[in-house]
């Protein structure tokens, strides 16, 4: 089994930085794709960023330009740092990783993390 565990949410002023973690355990073979979604009260979960197992990125338009994916293939953890915070970037902040789990079959699985709220306020 596959666990996704986030870290490094919190209360942070307007202007302010944020990196969140998102380290994976268990038995597996690697990574492929990563990506982070937030969902904030009365919203639908949106997509903030997504990286692939070759590194290319992609984000939300909301985001672009002050926020950064990326991952670390040795640590398992794919990581966001988040800068220049609004407090429309105020939400519960998921993670969600596509795992290989045998390096025989190249079958992925969706994994998904807790969550852990980032709010943004003065």
């Amino acid at each position: 089994q596959v666990q996704l565990v986030e870290s490094g949410g919190g209360l942070v002023q307007p202007g302010g930085s944020l990196r969140l973690s998102c380290a994976a355990s268990g038995s597996f073979f690697k990574i492929n794709a990563g990506g982070w979604y937030r969902q904030a009260p009365g919203k639908e979960r949106e997509l903030v960023a997504t990286i692939t197992d070759i590194g290319s990125t992609d984000y939300a338009d909301s985001v672009k330009g002050r926020f950064t994916i990326s991952r670390d293939n040795a640590k398992n953890t794919v990581y966001l740092q988040m800068n220049s915070l609004k407090p429309e970037d105020t939400a519960v902040y998921y993670c969600n990783a596509d795992v290989q789990m045998s390096s025989v079959y190249a079958t992925t699985y969706r994994y998904w993390g807790q969550g852990t709220q980032v709010t943004v306020s003065s």
